[in-house]
Parts: structure tokens; C-alpha cells; sequence
């Protein structure tokens, strides 16, 4: 089998209702970690999860930690089933950084899920008090989408795959962008249902919130490579983790350059941990070479498991 993986969580976008709920009734060891969570956040979190409605799961301050909690709950089963399996980087898509870091050890699974239910209620009130859109360019070169997202006066929010940017900013100015792609030899431009502007200078009120908690929280170094989306490398030390996890919420997710650097390091077997399948999807776009497995229930689980056997 092939037992050196990445394992590569989810952002913000994929969470569904009813996320994990086969995985409790499963494994007890999922539904501990569940339990753990409703008592650290003194709320049930899990029910929001399975319950909904949607638009409570879509809530920034919901769809964050819950993202997190999935995707550390199946790591949790996966290593439960591959014991053998070796885990030896770590990446995660926007708030999914900040599960991998929880993956490794940076900090306790507790104080992760405070941190991101904290950055999630931020990012929710910058939302509220500005109005901010994305939108996807598909197909376009990369310098093209840069100058279109300097002209609009918007800014590129990820770089997730080859052909596939998204710019973030003022309703207006991404209007603008979406309106002036085709010219710039940009295939498709699409708005994305979002509540605001991540990714933007109109998250700076939530980066401004969220720079003293990172600075207070008890971190370490990880204990396998985690990539930043900030800097698109493996971070070298604490100071530059607290410094990536803060910029991240208004700076570019550099996504392409990540897993360029992670299969640049001799990685060949990635396995997404969280709702869907969009990181894989984004692999067979950056890199057809590499093997890319995704779990999220317990039928993914046990055919990933099946196949490294």
C-alpha cells in the first residue's frame, strides 16, 4: 500500500447538512471527538450539523467550525482503520489550514476549534458591515485576471487551480471584473453565492480581530510539514504560523503553488478529509500525476481503505 500521505482539508463552501452523522453512529471514536467539541464551544454544534437548516450550517460562524470538527473526525476514523497509514504533510484550503495545523499537533484540537469558531464570528461580522462578492474566472491566464482584478479595484481571493482564480472584493468592483473578463481572454466569469468579500481587504476588520487571539494561543511546531496558503511553503516556525494564519483572512490562498510544492517534495498519495470532492478536483487540474483519494462519510471510508490495503 501506499502508506505516506498528505492529508488535505476542506474550506469554507463544501459543508452539507448532515455531515458526519453516519460517522458517530459508526465510531465511537468520532462521536467522542463530536462530544468534545459541543462541550468546548458550550453549544451542539453536531445538531447544527445534522439538522441544518441549511442556511444555519452556511453561517460563517457555524460552517467553520463545523468544517474543522468533520474533517479531524475523519482523520480520526481513517487512522482508527490504517494504523500503518504515515502521515507526513498537511495542507487545508482557508480555513482548512487551520484543521491540518490541528492535524499536527500546532495546537490542541480544543483550542483549534475556539480559535476557528472565533475567526468564523469575524469573519461573519465583517461580512454583515460591508458589501463584498467573488467571483470565479475560469480559463483565463493568470496575469490577465491579476490586471482585470486591479483594474475593477478588487483583489484576487485564491489562486485554486491552473485556469481557476477568484477575485473578491466590493459588489461593484467585481461586477466590473465579471463584466471585463472576456476581453481579457477569460473564459467564463461567474459570481459565486457567497456572504462576502473573504479573501479581501474587506476582511480586514476580521484580521484585525483574529491577530490577538493567534497571538495568545498556545502553539507549537507541527510535527509533520503543514503548507501555508499565505506563503505557499512548509511554515519554518511559530512566529511565521501566527503571522500566515492571521494574513491569510485578507491575503491570496495560494493554492496552486501549495501542492506544487508539496508534489515538488516527493509526494505522490494525497487523501481529502472533509464534504465533497473539490480538492480533488482541483489536483486533477494542478497535477494528473499524483493520486488523490477523498473521504467524507463512512462508504468514501471504507473504499479509501479498501484500496490502500
Amino acid at each position: 500500500m501506499a502508506n505516506k500521505v498528505v492529508v488535505l482539508f476542506s474550506g469554507q463552501g463544501a459543508q452539507k447538512v448532515g455531515m458526519g452523522k453516519d460517522l458517530i453512529e459508526a465510531f465511537p471514536s468520532a462521536k467522542a471527538l463530536f462530544d468534545k467539541a459541543d462541550a468546548a464551544l458550550g453549544r451542539t454544534l453536531s445538531s447544527v450539523m445534522f439538522e441544518g437548516p441549511a442556511e444555519e450550517l452556511m453561517r460563517t460562524g457555524n460552517c467553520q467550525p463545523a468544517l474543522y470538527l468533520h474533517g479531524l473526525a475523519c482523520l480520526e476514523v481513517l487512522k482508527e482503520k490504517l494504523p500503518e497509514l504515515e502521515i507526513v504533510t498537511a495542507a487545508g484550503l482557508s480555513l482548512g489550514e487551520f484543521t491540518a495545523h490541528a492535524a499536527a499537533n500546532t495546537f490542541s484540537f480544543e483550542d483549534g476549534l475556539k480559535i476557528v469558531e472565533q475567526r468564523g464570528a469575524f469573519m461573519e461580522e465583517a461580512c454583515t458591515s460591508t458589501e463584498g462578492a467573488m467571483a470565479a474566472m475560469i480559463g483565463g491566464d493568470e496575469e490577465a485576471v491579476k490586471t482585470l482584478a486591479a483594474d475593477s479595484d478588487v483583489d484576487v481571493a485564491n489562486f485554486n487551480a491552473i485556469g481557476q482564480i477568484v477575485v473578491s472584493g466590493s459588489v461593484d468592483g467585481v461586477d466590473k471584473a465579471v463584466a471585463g473578463a472576456k476581453e481579457r481572454g477569460i473564459r467564463m466569469a461567474k459570481k459565486l453565492k457567497v456572504a462576502g468579500a473573504y479573501h479581501s481587504r474587506l476582511m480586514q476588520s476580521a484580521q484585525d480581530k483574529l491577530a490577538p487571539v493567534l497571538a495568545s494561543a498556545d502553539i507549537s511546531m507541527p510535527s509533520v510539514p503543514v503548507y501555508s496558503n499565505y506563503n505557499a511553503t512548509a511554515v519554518a516556525d511559530t512566529a511565521e504560523i501566527r503571522e500566515t494564519l492571521e494574513k491569510q483572512v485578507t491575503g491570496s490562498v495560494r493554492w496552486t503553488e501549495s501542492m506544487q510544492a508539496a508534489i515538488a517534495a516527493g509526494n505522490t498519495t494525497f487523501i481529502e478529509l472533509g464534504p465533497g470532492k473539490v480538492l480533488a478536483g482541483l489536483m486533477g487540474r494542478i497535477d494528473k500525476n499524483v493520486k488523490v483519494y477523498s473521504i467524507d462519510d463512512v462508504a468514501s471510508l471504507e473504499a479509501v481503505v479498501a484500496e490502500l490495503s
